[in-house]
């Protein structure tokens, strides 16, 4: 296949300041030389990911940005869009919503069967990622730890793609077939990603990486039938988009097996079925030998059938041909290798304190889950080789790497040969002024909670934002419905929400829709939000995970964005990690004031646009609804009522002239408003009924919540 060959083209119109120009020079310097492992500590607001684009730019090869969670890859993903948006920059995280792992308690006697919600428009991302890799060399690509788990094979992938080009000689019979063959499906209906129909003389298909129709007109050139002509559809408003010469076509799905391969997977299978059973009867596990039985059997006879079934990936080591114990194939296959197979890219792994322990900790805690499911009869034993990479395999399959992080762990310090400090900020910001406030209450002072939302009140009225971090997920719920009974505009974040609505709420975060936000440990490393003026870190002597040194450092660093930033701890006693992080923080605020006074530079607060990476990632469908919510704003406001009957009016008038498109979109936006309304009946019922809340106290919503949680539990804890 013929590469794209375009070097990375840096656009923005900043220089190197401060201390990056030493760090970029130093790192271009260091990875010329071969230097296996590098460092740049650099603390927040330095410009880390300014000085990693710069290395990119000028050593000019592929590279994998790694980050520890999805919010954190989305906002990477979004700067470096704009660092390189002449080049191909793409997203690459796990495509569940929300995902279930099979599992089973010996304890309990309890089987948990898999259960996984996919989101489609973030596996167009992931095949886009792939498709951009074997296309061309100008690629970045921002991964969560999912670059780490099994991938279907780079080279079957590749092997099936199918070039299009006007001119060619091509049946249309012919060319259904091999999109069928592709994993593609046929459609008469709407057209999404990895779909097609033909009418006519024309196929129209949807190539799985991207949102756009190709139609493709055939026709003949004496006896023989070609492809005449290609158009470019929008799939939404059906506007020509102009043609095309020639195009790409890949793959539906990332695992691809040939007919004959998936013929001797289904013998291998049923060898190691034979050996598990004679292991079973061996050692008298009856029970065990009849799930396995019964489970391989069923399995096999729907992949013969159909050519899949529940939980296939378990057998992907079968389909594959690998030996027991061998690597999977992952994102990291699909980056470019030298002659001799060894990685030919650049690797930048973002907040490496964090990132490194959550690649070196995958693996374990997998194959804990799969060893309980193959001891007792669900699983065969090559269930195992469905599986993320050991740490070893990882380091054998990534080139040179770069670790970033403003508090590097023990394996980056030991392993790195160059460590390149950045403690300077281009903009001339210093670390924040740090307090330290009492947690408990006395005749003088109201407490921790108080303290804070008079503290933020401060800030709100100068037009900034303030954040709280507190130890638990419960807490940070029962603070911000608190906030908004005191008339604080105020949201929370944790890991129980959604990847995207995270990216959402940080984006309105930013514009103002609200004005604290409250979270737990999501609000630490690498979020930019130059707006936050404020830091109150509740319980900061509760030493811990949350509260150690590193923590410290990280939160702190969140108010380093802005000029007026400010950080409170709330703590009755000074800890041992208080005592180093607000140390180390005054050190460099230090040396930071020095190089300002010493230069006569004034601290600007960073300037950045409030961009938001779902829009890419929400379909044009769920696009067009929330913009429809955006303009019936006003009207919802007077008569909420009323503009939900307009609109169910305008639906049924759009179902009769048979446009289901727009009757679907206004479907949901009909739904998004009965939502709208009944939320805020609630919220209004239940303020009138309740009074005033006191801190400590908890809402109806909250009690009902716990009340539901409790009830689950016992109906299921024994089961």
């Amino acid at each position: 296949m013929a590469i794209f060959d375009q070097k990375f083209k840096l656009n923005t119109e900043y220089k190197p300041a401060g201390d990056q120009p030493k760090a970029i020079e130093s790192l271009v310097d260091g990875v010329k030389k071969g230097l296996r492992y590098q460092t740049l500590l650099g603390v927040t607001g330095s410009g880390k990911t300014y000085t990693a684009a710069n290395v990119i730019a000028q050593i000019n090869k592929p590279t994998l940005v790694i980050a520890h969670n999805k919010t954190l890859a989305a906002q990477l993903a979004q700067e470096y869009k704009e660092f390189f948006p002449e080049n191909a920059v793409h997203y690459f995280v796990s495509y569940y919503d929300y995902y279930q792992p099979e599992a089973y308690i010996s304890a309990t006697d309890t089987y948990i069967e898999k259960e996984a919600q996919i989101n489609e428009e973030i596996e167009r991302l992931r095949h886009a990622s792939t498709q951009a890799l074997l296309t061309r060399k100008d690629v970045i690509i921002v991964a969560s730890v999912s670059c780490i788990y099994g991938l279907g094979s780079p080279e079957e992938y590749e092997k099936v793609n199918q070039k299009v080009t006007v001119g060619m000689e091509f049946n249309r019979a012919d060319f259904i077939r091999k999109l069928v063959g592709m994993y593609f499906t046929r459609s008469g209906a709407e057209l999404t990603p990895g779909t097609f129909r033909a009418v006519g003389n024309t196929i129209e298909v949807m190539p799985v990486s991207d949102r756009i129709i190709y139609r493709i007109l055939f026709g003949k050139k004496g006896p023989k039938e070609i492809i005449q002509h290609v158009d470019v559809i929008d799939p939404i408003t059906r506007a020509l988009n102009g043609s095309v010469d020639a195009f790409f076509i890949f793959p539906a799905k990332h695992f691809v097996t040939p007919e004959d391969e998936r013929a001797r997977a289904v013998v291998d299978i049923k060898h190691e079925l034979d050996r598990q059973l004679k292991k079973f009867a061996k050692e008298g596990k009856i029970l065990e030998a009849e799930r396995i039985k019964r489970r391989t059997t069923y399995d096999l006879a729907l992949i013969k059938e159909v050519g899949y079934c529940n939980g296939i990936e378990n057998y992907s080591r079968h389909f594959s041909g690998k030996a027991s114990g061998e690597a999977p194939d992952t994102l990291l296959s699909y980056f470019p290798h030298t002659k001799d197979g060894k990685p030919d890219f650049l690797t930048i792994i973002d907040e490496s304190h964090v990132t490194v322990p959550q690649l070196n900790g995958m693996y374990a805690g997998d194959a804990s889950r799969k060893k309980n499911l193959i001891d007792f009869g669900f699983r065969l034993p090559s269930a195992a080789d469905n599986r993320p990479l050991k740490f070893p395999e990882f380091e054998k399959n990534v080139g040179q790497v770069v670790f970033t992080s403003a508090t590097p762990g023990p394996f980056e310090r030991k392993e790195s040969k160059n460590i390149v400090e950045q403690i300077i900020r281009p903009t001339g910001l210093v670390d924040p002024i740090l307090e330290v406030k009492p947690v408990v209450a006395t005749a003088s002072y109201k407490g921790q909670i108080y303290d804070f939302i008079e503290q933020a009140e401060i800030e709100i009225k100068k037009g900034f934002r303030a954040i709280a971090t507190t130890l638990t997920k419960k807490m940070a719920e029962d603070l911000s419905e608190f906030l908004i009974e005191k008339g604080i505009k105020t949201k929370y974040i944790h890991s129980d929400i959604k990847t995207l609505e995270r990216i959402q709420i940080l984006t309105e975060f930013r514009k103002g829709v609200f004005d604290v936000l409250v979270g737990v440990n999501l609000l630490r490393e690498g979020l930019d939000l130059p707006e936050v003026t404020l830091i109150g870190i509740l319980d900061a002597d509760r030493e811990g995970f949350l509260r150690s040194e590193t923590s410290l450092i990280q939160t702190i660093g969140r108010a380093a964005r802005n000029s007026e930033g400010r950080v409170i701890l709330y703590a009755d006693k000074t800890t041992d990690s208080m005592e180093k992080a607000m140390g180390e923080t005054n050190r460099r605020r230090a040396v930071q004031i020095a190089y300002n006074t010493k230069y006569g530079i004034t601290p600007k607060t960073i300037m950045k646009k409030i961009q938001d990476i779902t829009d890419q990632i929400q379909s044009e469908h769920e696009k067009a609804v929330a913009n429809l919510l955006v303009l019936d704003a006003a009207k919802f406001n007077e008569d909420p009522g009323a503009l939900i009957k307009e609109k169910e009016e305008q639906m049924e008038e759009a179902v009769k002239i048979l446009d289901f498109e727009t009757a679907a979109i206004l479907r949901d936006e009909i739904v998004a408003l009965k939502e709208r309304v009944e939320k805020e009946g609630k919220a209004k019922k239940a303020v009138k009924k309740a009074g005033p809340m006191k801190w400590g106290e908890k809402s109806e919503a909250r009690i009902k919540k716990e009340k539901n949680a409790e009830a689950k539990k016992k109906k299921w804890g024994g089961r």
